[in-house]
């Protein structure tokens, strides 16, 4: 829980970003007026959605040969140093064309760590689990999506309301992304306390991966994937309004 917290709060650092200061800074220049600007914002967030079930699939498959404990660890380290990364940019003006780029790729990046994270920490938790108790344990990596929603939300709203507009754009939105560095080594720390799957050891016993290739899922689960991927998207779309959405509207149109 404590590790998937730490990764959403990466990942949703950035959604607060777009909604404040990536227009001006990083794409303004590229959409040469405000309102297509943050469109390129916007597109830059959901940039990452393309690649997390491709982080999924990668992670999946190295979890399965090499462990479930060290694909966690490489998935935290990845987002957290992308999301430091970030806070590091420099911008538009300094760079020119190379800040949005390098700043789409970083998000990428984080894209690809959170679709590794969030399957591979839920794993974790349900193979540690008695079987009759796997949904309660399957519950806690789930309860870190919100818990780094609030920490991110409430981490920039503590900066935008104690310091100027002026100060905030110039390095003020730098801070929380730079903060993602104590976060990560106290991660690091407990995810590299935790016991290896005791599901996965039982395979390293038996010398045998497991056998879930994505051809078989998908010529015969079809239906349930499509179901689950649209369930699932309708959820994202509607959190992301309020996540992101909602903060630019009332700080540009309502004051």
């Amino acid at each position: 829980m404590v590790g998937t917290t730490i990764e959403w709060y990466d990942f949703f650092i950035y959604a607060q970003a777009a909604a404040f200061v990536f227009a001006p800074l990083f794409f303004e220049p590229v959409g040469s007026q405000s309102t297509l600007a943050q469109i390129f914002s916007w597109a830059s967030l959901g940039i990452s959605f393309l690649f997390r079930p491709l982080g999924a699939v990668i992670a999946g498959h190295l979890g399965d040969r090499y462990g479930r404990k060290l694909l966690l660890v490489l998935t935290l380290v990845g987002m957290g140093l992308a999301t430091a990364l970030i806070g590091l940019l420099p911008t538009y003006a300094s760079i020119g064309v190379g800040a949005p780029i390098l700043l789409v790729l970083l998000r990428i990046l984080q894209g690809l760590s959170a679709g590794g994270e969030w399957g591979g920490a839920a794993l974790m938790a349900v193979e540690h689990a008695p079987r009759e108790k796997r949904g309660w344990f399957g519950a806690y990596p789930q309860i870190g999506v919100p818990l780094g929603l609030i920490l991110a939300t409430t981490f920039m709203m503590v900066l935008t309301s104690s310091m100027s507009d002026d100060a905030f754009l110039s390095w003020g939105w730098r801070i929380p992304f730079l903060s993602s560095i104590i976060l990560i080594l106290t991660g690091y720390v407990i995810r590299r306390s935790v016991d290896e799957s005791p599901v996965f050891v039982e395979m390293q016993a038996r010398k045998k991966e497991a056998s879930a290739p994505l051809s078989s899922l998908f010529r015969h689960h079809w239906r349930s994937v499509l179901l689950a991927a649209l369930t699932f998207a309708g959820t994202n779309a509607v959190g992301y309004m309020i996540i992101a959405f909602f903060s630019s509207y009332g700080t540009s149109q309502l004051g």
